[in-house]
């Protein structure tokens, strides 16, 4: 069964959604974070993917207060990313509850520092961060765009213990026009890796694409923010 994974995005401690990664066209959904997470958790949900946006424009954590008040106040499994790129970083985010990390910028620019924590804390709780636009990996909350190819990016890390992956497609984020399901296919022949998929998720059909492709999870965003996905239909996409 493919992991449901709803996403929480953090600005000034509220949860938003951003379109594309543009930080102009961010909306609020809500002011308490850690509520949405409990209502997540009421229905069934147990994965959590929180992002730290302040994090990734300031290129060290900011919101681990709210990471530590998610998990110290429901049981959901979250990983974490959004400005991970130091030894403190990591560290701060596991003290405070993060099941997984998600490293993105850092494998781009840092790949030795990422290998570490490979090597340190161990594939499980590693987790890669593919972001591409147009097939080009892009770092720095997708402000800056690399020439390294999305599949060959990853395939390489696989080849270097990476076992869980997190690809998003710039292009469909936020967009609620469906899901690179060609580009996710390439990826899990080439690599075989644990693909969870994120970006352009708009309905219940997208949702069961993913899972006959064979990913391992989906990430979930605007769409439930939106009210295309509700809270019922996933809990009875997960039973």
């Amino acid at each position: 069964m493919m992991r449901i994974i709803p996403a929480i995005d953090i600005i000034d401690g509220k949860c938003v959604r951003l379109t594309k990664g543009d930080y102009n066209t961010q909306k609020i959904y809500n002011d308490d974070p850690i509520e949405v997470a409990k209502e997540f958790e009421a229905n069934g949900i147990q994965y959590l993917h929180l992002v730290d946006l302040d994090g990734a424009r300031s290129n060290h954590i900011v919101n681990h207060k709210i990471l530590h008040g998610i998990t110290s106040k429901t049981s959901l499994k979250v990983d974490f990313g959004g400005g991970i790129k130091s030894d403190d970083d990591i560290r701060i985010a596991f003290e405070n509850g993060a099941a997984q990390i998600t490293g993105g910028s850092i494998a781009v620019q840092q790949p030795d520092i990422f290998q570490q924590w490979l090597d340190r804390y161990g594939s499980e709780k590693i987790i890669l961060g593919a972001d591409s636009n147009n097939r080009k990996i892009a770092t720095h909350g997708w402000i800056q765009q690399s020439e390294l190819d999305v599949v060959d990016f990853i395939s390489d890390y696989a080849k270097r213990g990476v076992i869980y992956v997190i690809c998003t497609d710039i292009q469909k984020d936020g967009m609620l026009q469906g899901t690179s399901n060609e580009l996710y296919r390439e990826i899990i022949e080439e690599t075989g890796v644990k693909l969870i998929a994120s970006g352009g998720v708009s309905s219940m059909d997208d949702l069961a694409s993913l899972q006959q492709l064979g990913c391992d999870g989906a990430i979930i965003g605007k769409a439930f923010y939106e009210g295309k996905i509700t809270l019922t239909q996933l809990k009875e996409f997960i039973d």
